[in-house]
């Protein structure tokens, strides 16, 4: 059911993806909210929105997760100024996916043939589908949540998603919405075809929780 077409409030939250109703804004109205309403919030507001299907939806984001994302996002830049395809944004870097949609990644990657005429946007909510896209999975994001954002992502045109895991310490790789491999703390991910050569030791990144001084 389309946010828009649902007519109770539990209908709302489950089309979002049984989302607590804390994390939903209530003004604008559910399935009324736009573009011009995201970017207006980002310039009054602490907090960071997602817009789903026109209803503004808070993210869900702890600090292991906003840590683990940093380190991947730092990694990436690495490897962009190596090989200048494209470039990279966090959490903040909103991209308008379809209609009234709207996701911040945690980590996004953008070729240089996907940039409106080759050039980065000046747009604050550009209309632009990232190739690549990490997920850090926070213990507020639900199974329904990440199953939409995940259909979203790959109905846009992403090519390669990521969703890490800090509670098992496992990074899934999709190649589509539905074709996932489950890579351990034992291995090396890579990013295939989007990212030829970018690898990322998976044992590495989570051993960044245990570090102490």
């Amino acid at each position: 059911m389309s946010i828009a077409l649902a007519t109770t409030w539990e209908q709302r939250l489950n089309d979002l993806g049984n989302v607590p109703a804390s994390r939903v804004r209530s003004d604008p109205a559910p399935g009324t909210a736009t573009v011009d309403d995201l970017t207006r919030l980002r310039n009054t507001e602490r907090k960071l929105y997602e817009l789903v299907d026109g209803t503004l939806v808070e993210k869900s984001m702890g600090w292991q997760e906003s840590l683990l994302a940093g380190i991947l996002l730092h990694w990436l830049h690495g490897y962009l100024d190596l090989h200048r395809i494209g470039v990279a944004t966090g959490a903040d870097g909103m991209t308008r996916l379809f209609g009234e949609t709207v996701r911040g990644p945690d980590v996004a990657f953008f070729a240089w043939n996907r940039m409106p005429n080759g050039q980065i946007p000046t747009d604050p909510i550009p209309d632009l589908v990232p190739n690549f896209v990490i997920e850090v999975l926070s213990t507020g994001n639900t199974y329904a949540e990440m199953s939409r954002k995940r259909r979203e992502y790959f109905q846009a045109g992403v090519e390669l998603l990521w969703m890490v895991d800090h509670r098992t310490r496992t990074v899934t790789a999709f190649r589509t919405a539905l074709e996932a491999t489950v890579y351990s703390e034992d291995k090396i991910i890579d990013g295939g075809n989007v990212l030829p050569g970018w690898q990322v030791n998976i044992a590495e990144l989570f051993s960044r929780l245990d570090r102490q001084p």
